[in-house]
C-alpha cells in the first residue's frame, strides 16, 4: 500500500456551501481511503455514493448515511494520479464539503508531493475485456490497451465546447488533468445560488462559460474537458481500483457524475 509519510492538514471552503472545512489527513496501513466524522466513517467506495446531481457525494450507507461528504471527486482523482492508496481524513468542519481550493486537483497533488510518500501502490490487474455502458446520447467504453488514456468528448452550448474532445496521455499531459478547474455556465450562477448551491465560487476556482468565451483565462486549451477526465479518474477510482494503471483506453461521450458512476459499477464486476 502507499500512503503519505507522515500527517497533513489543509483547510479551505467548500464550492456549493463557502464554509471551511479543515482535512486532517494521516498516513493508514489499512487499504482504503476513508473519512471521518466524529464517531463517523466514510468509505470512499461506490456502494457509498448517494448522490451525483452537482458533484459526488458519499455517506456511510451501512449505517444509515447519518454522516456524509460532498465533493470528493477533485480529492479522490489526486490520490489516483499520485498511487495513493491507503489514508484517513478527519473532516474537521460545520459543513460536510471538501475543500475547492483552486477548483483542480493541484493542491492536494502538491501538497501530497511536497510530504512524500512511503509503500508502494498495490498492483493492479490490467483490463482483460471491454466494458460497455450506454445511456441516452452518452457513452463509456474501456478496451484493453498497452497503457492508459481517456479520451474525453462533449457538446456544449459554447463555441469552444461544442462537439470537441480531448485525450489524456499519462505520458504527456498528466498535467493539465491535474490543475484543470470546475466550470460552469455562468447564466447559470444566480439560480444556482438561489437554490443553495454553488456559494463558494469565486473566478479564482471555477471557470465561467460565456456566450462567446470564458470569465477567466484557461491554464490550457480546452480546459474544461480536461477536468472532465479528473472528474472520472475520481469517479472510477471508488472502485478501488486505480483506473489510470488498467491498461485500458477510455473513451467517453457527453457523460457526467451520475453517468461515471454507473460505468464505474460495471467495471467492477469486470475486475472482479
Amino acid at each position: 500500500m502507499k500512503t503519505l509519510k507522515s500527517n497533513i492538514t489543509l483547510s479551505g471552503n467548500g464550492l456549493m456551501s463557502n464554509i471551511l472545512s479543515t482535512f486532517e489527513i494521516h498516513p493508514s496501513d489499512k487499504k482504503g481511503i476513508r473519512f471521518h466524522f466524529n464517531e463517523n466513517v466514510i468509505e470512499a467506495k461506490l456502494q457509498n455514493v448517494v448522490a451525483t446531481d452537482h458533484c459526488v457525494v458519499l455517506a456511510n450507507v451501512e449505517n444509515g448515511a447519518n454522516a456524509k461528504i460532498a465533493l470528493v471527486e477533485h480529492f479522490i482523482a489526486s490520490c489516483a494520479i499520485v498511487g495513493i492508496d491507503a489514508l484517513d481524513v478527519y473532516v474537521k468542519s460545520e459543513g460536510y464539503e471538501t475543500p475547492i481550493f483552486d477548483g483542480s486537483a493541484k493542491v492536494w497533488v502538491d501538497e501530497f508531493n511536497k510530504i512524500g510518500y512511503k509503500g508502494e501502490s498495490e498492483p493492479v490487474k490490467p483490463l482483460k475485456k471491454t466494458v460497455v455502458f450506454k445511456a441516452n446520447k452518452s457513452s463509456i467504453v474501456l478496451i484493453p490497451s498497452e497503457k492508459t488514456t481517456i479520451t474525453y468528448s462533449v457538446n456544449f452550448n459554447h463555441p469552444e465546447l461544442k462537439n470537441r474532445w480531448t485525450t489524456l496521455n499519462t505520458d504527456a499531459n498528466l498535467n493539465e488533468i491535474v490543475e484543470a478547474r470546475t466550470f460552469g455556465y455562468l447564466k447559470d450562477l444566480e439560480t444556482f445560488q438561489k437554490m443553495g448551491f454553488s456559494k463558494g465560487v469565486t473566478i479564482e476556482n471555477t471557470v465561467g462559460l460565456t456566450e462567446d468565451g470564458y470569465t477567466t483565462e484557461l491554464r490550457s486549451e480546452f480546459e474544461p474537458i480536461k477536468h472532465k477526465i479528473l472528474d472520472i479518474i475520481g469517479d472510477f477510482y471508488l472502485t478501488g481500483v486505480n483506473p489510470l494503471k488498467l491498461n485500458a483506453d477510455i473513451l467517453v461521450k457527453e457523460a457526467g457524475h451520475g453517468y461515471h458512476i454507473q460505468a464505474a459499477k460495471i467495471l467492477s464486476e469486470a475486475i472482479q
